[in-house]
């Protein structure tokens, strides 16, 4: 039985078809039933089938870049770590 927001017959399929496929590579039926119902429900998001398919907490879809804020950060913290080690190299030589 497929999960319970699945209304298309294509997602029922899909459902059967990874189940069974899981059952095939040894899994318990239990098991097989949670991968498939977790892969059903994964692409019912992805495709917005759900009620909230952008509220769920899945991936969300956007084209902006991180601020330049968010990249100063980041570059200055790798700079510290490269002195950090630059400086270990230097007195390893010196002994």
């Amino acid at each position: 039985m497929p999960p319970r927001g699945v209304k298309s017959s294509k997602r029922a399929r899909q459902y059967e078809h990874i189940k069974d496929s899981a059952l095939k590579q040894g899994r318990s039926t239990r098991r097989a039933k949670q991968i498939a119902a977790a892969t059903v429900n994964k692409q019912r998001r992805k495709a917005g089938e759900t009620k909230s398919a952008s509220t769920s907490g899945g991936r969300k879809r956007t084209t902006t870049r991180k601020s330049s804020g968010a990249a100063k950060k980041s570059s200055s913290r790798s700079a510290r770590r490269t002195r950090k080690t630059a400086s270990r190299k230097g007195a390893a030589k010196k002994r």
